[in-house]
């Protein structure tokens, strides 16, 4: 009988330490070589608590104790109860209104923002959105004790709400209970959309040579001596009990000028319009929030030399070229395009009017219709991406939980009936944790993260069945997956923050090959 090598440990963390260590497996039996199409789902903006805090056997609400959850004040003391929500729980125009009034003395404790009880505020109800930068995620982190995530927003109580989920009110919380949920699955990088998308197709920090001498010096944020923290105004209120915090400078860049908070694409579809008179294709470089184009390794790249077929299917992406007032609509407006979600429009060899741009920068449809096409005809690449619009990512602020939930769930139901289907893993995790609290803190890595824990789902007709997966993982484990499967470099983002975590006494990313069985 034919036989043939497959490693014991995911290939990443081997290259990254040196090591090598394989054994045999009959060639008749499934492995990961049998994975034809990877596809990720990213969505936006909640953490694993606020979701998914009460899934059965997960690492969620049940094991907070009265003092593992307590909010600290700014001063390290112990809040008597939780802020006030600043200017109201829900969204501006959104029924039902929780005024800020109605949010005072709230018990310092994780609450339900759904509760009959309480707010009544459900899954279809849009809330304010919350602070989700890149300093005030490590200063609410504060070393992984979570406790001051309160005390570093500009949202108040919020933070410590959650929703009363089942599989009743969630479609993907069902979905959930029969494939594989990650409870141990923390976000990239610290901070924002914007970032974390950028850790999601790179494991890199985007860079803005010579910012000091450019439109953007403004943004060069003001940092204590210790690198995570923001300087404080000297008008700043002492108390998170009075006001939201006030900042000398919390802007877009480090001081070594690496972009760290939401940044425009230097190509359309941008929120930055082109130079008057200039190509129509680009955004304005003169204006302080496009940013250069980038040059670092992406994924795409290690795609292109394996000879990979993949593809970023922008939601909406079409119609955000045809007609750029649908960029950043209003709260519930359709299709509410974010254009700094769209990772691959930052890089230079995807620039207008390349091949690669072309083939690998597609329009996902207006509600995914045109994703819905290609998982329908069983056409998708062997790598694809998926990025909802807007009204349908469930970000606080400008969407609610329950349209997005929605929509993914009906593409899973697509990809479960594509012709594709039986040699699928799908991927469906959030950007970030929407500056939503968590009770479990994140290993400590490197410079850039990783940052709050945030829900991960890993299903496919090879993942395990209605398991929780408590191996340590982040958003760049989709990254370890993908290079994985198909033999690809390892991008130095990701050996950075293995030997970073393992420096720091912990260990390794995972892979999300644990949440896979190839024996069923």
């Amino acid at each position: 009988m034919n036989k043939k090598l497959v490693c014991a440990v995911p290939l990443t963390a081997l290259v990254a330490f040196g090591l090598y260590a394989c054994g045999s497996s009959d060639s008749n039996h499934a492995d990961l070589s049998s994975v034809k199409n990877i596809v990720v789902i990213y969505a936006e903006n909640r953490s694993f608590d606020n979701l998914y805090g009460n899934f059965p056997g997960a690492n969620g609400l049940q094991n907070v104790t009265a003092t593992s959850a307590v909010q600290l004040d700014r001063d390290g003391s112990t809040l008597a109860t939780l802020p006030a929500v600043w200017g109201g729980l829900t969204a501006k125009g959104v029924t039902p209104v929780v005024t800020e009034a109605m949010t005072v003395n709230l018990p310092n404790a994780p609450f339900a923002i759904d509760d009959p009880a309480g707010f009544n505020t459900s899954l279809s109800t849009t809330t304010r959105d919350l602070y989700h930068r890149f300093y005030e995620n490590q200063m609410q982190i504060d070393g992984g004790k979570n406790d001051k995530f309160a005390a570093w927003a500009d949202s108040g109580g919020l933070v410590m709400g959650h929703y009363n989920t089942n599989a009743d009110k969630l479609p993907l919380y069902k979905i959930a209970q029969q494939y594989t949920l990650a409870d141990n699955f923390f976000m990239g990088a610290f901070g924002g959309s914007f970032l974390n998308h950028q850790w999601l197709v790179c494991a890199c920090t985007p860079v803005y040579p010579n910012a000091d001498k450019s439109p953007a010096a403004s943004s060069v944020s003001a940092v204590n001596d210790d690198g995570v923290s923001l300087k404080v105004a000297s008008n700043s209120p002492a108390s998170a009990l009075t006001g939201i915090p006030k900042f000398v400078n919390s802007g877009n860049l480090t001081p070594d000028f690496f972009a760290i908070n939401t940044m425009q694409p230097p190509y359309q579809p941008s929120g930055n319009k082109p130079a008057t008179g200039g190509d129509a294709t680009l955004a304005d470089p003169a204006v302080a929030t496009t940013l250069p184009p980038q040059t670092q390794q992406h994924i795409g790249d290690l795609l292109n030399n394996a000879g990979i077929s993949w593809a970023w299917y922008g939601g909406s992406w079409g119609a955000a070229l045809a007609d750029p007032t649908v960029i950043y609509g209003s709260t519930n407006s359709v299709p509410n395009f974010q254009t700094h979600h769209q990772p691959f429009n930052y890089f230079a060899d995807l620039a207008p009017g390349t091949a690669n741009r072309a083939q690998h920068l597609l329009d996902g449809g207006t509600n995914g219709a045109e994703f819905i096409k290609a998982i329908d005809a069983g056409t998708l690449p062997q790598v694809a991406f998926y990025k909802p619009q807007g009204n349908l990512n469930e970000h606080a602020g400008y969407t609610d939980v329950a349209s997005g939930d929605a929509h993914i769930a009906d593409l899973i139901s697509h990809l479960q009936k594509s012709p594709q289907w039986k040699n699928m893993v799908v991927v469906v995790t959030y950007d970030e944790n929407g500056g939503f609290w968590d009770h479990v803190g994140p290993p400590k890595g490197d410079r850039w993260g990783p940052g709050s824990r945030i829900p991960a789902l890993v299903i496919s007709p090879y993942a395990k069945k209605s398991f929780v997966d408590h191996t340590q993982y982040d958003t760049t484990s989709i990254l370890r997956l993908i290079t994985h499967r198909f033999s690809l470099p390892t991008l130095p983002g990701l050996a950075s923050r293995d030997s970073a975590l393992v420096a720091n006494g912990g260990k390794a990313m995972g892979d999300l090959t644990n949440s896979l069985d190839f024996s069923q």
